[in-house]
């Protein structure tokens, strides 16, 4: 157990809300331990998107790839700004933690089914996935009446998280259990989707109207740990690299390809890492929590599209296995689709959170086009290595703009964005 004054924390201790400017908040053990289990689960469905572009069907795995990775997200999501706000450290907190950890593995063993269904064309077979799913949202449920019965500030808003989660479970069971096709699963996820993410905007305002109190998240907490899951999606491109350079290098040895593709996948990796922490997030949430929304749920988008260029990476591997006949072009789609998704998404929510849209629009514009033009160069006939540079490109040219002088308007537009302002406006 933790350590306070000298002596060991035991027992429970009443859950009541964290200050939002605690001193030297950061993650803890257990929040990177929770962590381990989205590592898992984030490369199934990268595995199971790689196959299913490999044997010629893409869309049916982006559909299964995308309802899997905004399942898991939301998870986290989930219990992450449950923690920032109440994390008690307590041995019921620590053990309804494990409950929803469970849960993360219990979903990532149901994914195959649930990618096979939409393959096949079936009735969507997402019965495993959801057991894990249904699991990691009681666990969620148990934790908010806690908060509710211990801290009458965060009542109202407690107990409508509370009520929000078990209504959304109870359509999940029945998308479940009800033979549904593929279509109507879709439209069902959907559904239930934007119910889950109206259940948080709904319980914050009634929170801040009737009960006193929107939880009390903290802004550092918050913008770490949600680094830390980049970080953690970031991984899969490490691991699409490394399983593209074995089997490369099983195929034909260490050729000229095999290391372009390691050379490119850690480059890739590591210019990703290095634009998303361009901006500081934490400092713009501390001074505009207003600004928490748009910026929490726009990471749903940013964090599949990091996990699927793993996957894309991990294709690339495919076109060397004599078992499997990709094209260039098809290999090139699977990573330039995805880059070009992240940087999208990167730059929108950059630009939420600082409130500037950069004005070097012709920088921007060609790291837009830049992961187009790979895929043209493969139409064209381009060897795949080329076509991956090429994309590698996009990210390269933001870090050299920026550390050749672009950084200027950004601090400018960071120093305005951590401007005091008036409580009240926050």
């Amino acid at each position: 157990m933790s350590i306070v004054d000298g002596h060991y924390r035991h027992g429970l201790r009443r859950m009541r809300g964290r200050s939002i400017t605690e001193h030297g908040r950061t993650a803890t053990p257990l929040e990177l331990l929770f962590d381990l289990t989205f590592v898992a689960a984030f490369g199934v469905a990268g595995n199971e998107l790689a196959h299913a572009i490999a044997v010629g069907h893409p869309g049916p795995g982006a559909l299964g790839f995308s309802a899997a990775m905004v399942a898991l997200v939301w998870a986290w999501i989930n219990f992450t700004w449950f923690a920032s706000a109440f994390d008690t450290d307590d041995w019921l907190f620590r053990a309804l933690t494990m409950v929803q950890m469970v849960g993360v593995i219990v979903l990532a063993i149901g994914l195959p089914a649930m990618f096979a269904s939409i393959d096949h064309g079936e009735v969507f077979d997402n019965r495993v996935m959801v057991a894990g799913y249904v699991v990691m949202r009681v666990g969620l449920i148990l934790q908010w009446l806690r908060a509710a019965t211990s801290d009458p500030t965060y009542r109202v808003a407690a107990l409508s998280y509370a009520g929000f989660v078990g209504a959304a479970q109870i359509g999940w069971i029945v998308v479940a259990i009800v033979p549904f096709t593929v279509p109507q699963a879709t439209v069902a996820f959907v559904i239930l989707m934007l119910i889950e993410l109206g259940g948080p905007i709904t319980a914050e305002i009634k929170g801040a109207k009737k009960g006193g109190g929107a939880t009390p998240w903290h802004p550092h907490h918050i913008a770490e740990r949600y680094a830390l899951l980049a970080i953690i999606a970031l991984g899969e491109t490490v691991f699409g690299t490394l399983a593209s350079a074995t089997e490369i290098s099983t195929a034909q040895g260490w050729s000229f390809d095999a290391i372009v593709v390691v050379a490119s996948g850690i480059a890739l990796s590591f210019a990703m890492w290095w634009t998303y922490f361009l901006v500081p997030h934490g400092e713009v949430l501390a001074a505009r929590r207003t600004k928490a929304f748009p910026w929490g749920y726009g990471h749903i988008v940013l964090f599949g599209a990091i996990a699927a260029v793993g996957a894309g990476l991990h294709v690339v591997g495919y076109a060397y296995d004599e078992h499997y006949h990709l094209s260039s072009t098809t290999v090139t789609l699977s990573i330039a689709i995805p880059v070009l998704l992240f940087f999208v998404s990167l730059y929108l929510l950059h630009s939420w959170l600082i409130s500037h849209f950069t004005s070097n629009a012709p920088l921007q514009a060609i790291v837009l086009l830049l992961p187009v033009a790979a895929v043209g160069l493969s139409l064209l006939g381009a060897p795949l290595w080329v076509s991956i540079l090429v994309v590698l490109a996009a990210p390269m040219l933001i870090i050299v703009s920026y550390e050749l002088g672009a950084w200027r308007a950004l601090d400018a537009a960071l120093a305005r964005a951590t401007a005091p302002v008036p409580d009240g406006a926050r």
